[in-house]
């Protein structure tokens, strides 16, 4: 059995300005709006994906029972009838029925797409911002930016 994968990849909400600029009664000379930017990472069929979530590593097949997860930074790793696919998966949403599979997530890369030597200098840059552990450090920031980092090393590898 095969189960249908939609991956999004949603970058964070971006300002526009519109074109007519005017006097608004806060006193700015433009209203702006936001408008979430969303691109397809992949579509396809799939034999089963496994990804990280908040509660751990997770694989799925067609047939899973309904659920919503919380993505965690990690290597997705999409098992096609032809092979393997692996791609970095940032923080989003996954809404798992028994036949689709929709992913929101901030950020999607596939290995082509990572740059190793800026992968690397983050990693070590997130370990040093942990190891030092300095009062103005926000900690919970810095163990999301080494998953990150991991993550994208992990599906070079």
């Amino acid at each position: 059995n095969f189960i249908s994968y939609r991956i999004k990849k949603d970058a964070p909400l971006r300002m526009r300005t519109r074109a007519k600029s005017r006097v608004l009664p806060d006193g700015n000379r433009a209203r702006r709006e936001c408008a979430p930017r969303r691109t397809l990472f992949y579509e396809g069929n799939a034999v089963m994906a496994e990804f990280n979530t908040s509660e751990g590593e997770i694989g799925v097949y067609a047939g899973h029972i309904p659920m919503t997860v919380i993505l965690k930074p990690g290597v997705l790793t999409i098992t096609e009838a032809e092979g393997k696919k692996k791609s970095a998966l940032h923080t989003g949403f996954a809404e798992i029925l028994p036949e689709e599979i929709t992913i929101l997530a901030e950020a999607a890369e596939w290995p082509d797409e990572i740059d190793m030597a800026r992968a690397q200098a983050a990693r070590e840059r997130a370990e040093k911002r942990i190891r030092e552990h300095r009062a103005n450090t926000d900690m919970a920031r810095a163990e999301t930016a080494l998953q990150r980092a991991v993550a994208r090393i992990g599906t070079i590898r």
